[in-house]
């Protein structure tokens, strides 16, 4: 019989089921959309049974496309970082909603920590920003009475969103995290690689709330399958699995990916770098070993995108289209404050208007924000420069990746080689790799397209005009 692997990745527009064969081969795909519910106050949250519910249709979906004589071997999750959920220790249900790593409504209560914010850096590795677990975990203790009386009573659990999910679909009910979930909590140090007692003591959090800290490969629990009982034996985060996917870690490389966020991440070796402006991330663990990226975050990536089409009420779609006639046109596009879902690294500026600078047709707005996200990557792609010796090429992947004025506006302003994956389902596939782990040596890695930067003086002007609005914007909140 062949060894199949079955790779689980939840994102943040949809969950994801596909099977790789021993050839590195997906072999059945499923996907389940699923719905981000947003309000004025910002909260962005999901519906806890509705990513349970989607994912087990989507394995459930897969399964149902299984190669005769294949088996699966073993299976893995992948999920969105820093968003998180409370449930209860004895049923599982949720206590809360999903609530994302988007979402930053305890940014205020947040802010009476800023004396530790060195401390914070140096134990976890992360700035201080609502984006990460421990203060969404702060607000629900605050805020919502089941969780209170859960807590009360010895019920309580709560922790990553990949944790909740494990627990509801694995048999047996297991309360883990592995690192690269646990870690956005921020409730996690690098060093010991477990639950921090003096992070716990600044967020006011039980640790007996917390499920046990594991690492990234773990016997996990048993996955119920259409197929039978699978092994899950690897759970990470969605960003950590992406670089897998086409092979090991290669230094000289900044791995991009574009989706609801984007990232850039860069590996790193030997001691971990001072690097006060970026993340410094676990991508990878086992009882005896631990990988490290450094990375710089873009909240408002496909999420920007998802804003303007509200803001103009027009679908995505069209208004992409519109952006390619713009384009065509020669249009030259307004300049965009991307503060969706609040500024990432290296500006860490939790709230900021997104507003356009200049006017122009929808089409040209479209481009803007498109802009925008390149911009935000091109800050970050030179602060990993400032990293190891001087970067070689841009992996990029995810779905925004097959927009070619962004990929070659990303190419244009940092002056690198920007290689696109084919796959899309780059996570997926990493996970995969992960899963496999040695029996995946010879898997053939993703297609690549090349593209090779131009000169764009006009391209390069507008960067330099946002860098100084977005620098006159963020100076001016702190005036305020």
């Amino acid at each position: 019989m062949e060894d199949l692997y079955l790779a689980l990745d939840q994102g943040g527009h949809a969950s994801r089921a596909l099977v790789f064969d021993a050839r590195g081969t997906a072999v059945s795909t499923a996907s389940v959309p699923i719905t981000t519910r947003r309000n004025d106050a910002g909260h962005v949250e999901h519906e806890p049974e509705e990513l349970v519910a989607s994912l087990q249709q989507a394995v459930d979906a897969a399964c149902g496309g299984l190669p005769p004589g294949g088996r699966l071997l073993a299976a893995g999750l992948a999920t969105q970082r820093s968003s998180m959920a409370c449930w209860h220790r004895r049923t599982g249900a949720a206590l809360s909603p999903v609530i994302s790593w988007q979402d930053r409504r305890n940014a205020a209560w947040l802010g009476r920590l800023a004396p530790h914010a060195g401390r914070i850096r140096e134990l976890t590795g992360l700035v201080l920003t609502p984006h990460y677990g421990a203060s969404k975990m702060r607000w629900c203790l605050d805020n919502l009475p089941a969780v209170r009386e859960a807590q009360a009573t010895g019920d309580l659990v709560m922790g990553p969103l990949a944790s909740f999910l494990a627990c509801r679909l694995l048999e047996g009910r297991p309360l883990l995290a592995d690192p690269a979930n646990a870690s956005r909590t921020q409730l996690w140090a690098l060093a010991t690689r477990d639950w921090s007692p003096e992070l716990l003591a600044l967020f006011g959090i039980d640790r007996q709330v917390l499920p046990r800290a594991v690492p990234s490969r773990y016997d996990y629990g048993l996955l119920s399958t259409p197929a039978g009982p699978v092994p899950l034996t690897v759970v990470t985060g969605d960003q950590s699995a992406m670089p897998f996917a086409f092979g090991p870690l290669d230094p000289a490389i900044a791995y991009v990916n574009l989706g609801t966020g984007a990232f850039a991440q860069r590996p790193v070796s030997g001691a971990l770098p001072v690097a006060p402006r970026l993340l410094v991330s676990v991508v990878w663990s086992t009882a005896s070993h631990v990988d490290y990226l450094l990375e710089g975050t873009v909240n408002g990536a496909g999420s920007a995108l998802d804003w303007l089409a509200d803001q103009e009420g027009a679908p995505l779609p069209r208004l992409l289209v519109e952006a390619e006639a713009a384009l065509a046109a020669g249009e030259t596009p307004p300049l965009f404050i991307n503060g969706v879902s609040g500024l990432g690294a290296p500006f860490w500026v939790s709230s900021l208007e997104s507003r356009f600078v200049g006017a122009g047709s929808r089409g040209a707005k479209t481009l803007a924000v498109l802009e925008s996200i390149a911009f935000l990557l091109q800050v970050n792609i030179e602060q990993l420069e400032h990293h190891g010796s001087r970067l070689t090429g841009l992996l990029v992947t995810g779905g925004l990746s097959a927009n070619d004025h962004l990929c070659g506006s990303l190419a244009s302003l940092s002056g690198l080689p920007a290689l696109r994956a084919e796959d899309p389902e780059a996570t997926a596939r990493g996970l995969a790799r992960l899963i496999a782990g040695d029996s995946a040596a010879n898997w053939p890695r993703p297609a690549l397209e090349t593209r090779v930067p131009t000169t764009d003086a006009a391209l390069q002007s507008r960067y330099a005009q946002w860098r100084t609005v977005l620098d006159t914007a963020i100076a001016a909140l702190g005036a305020a």
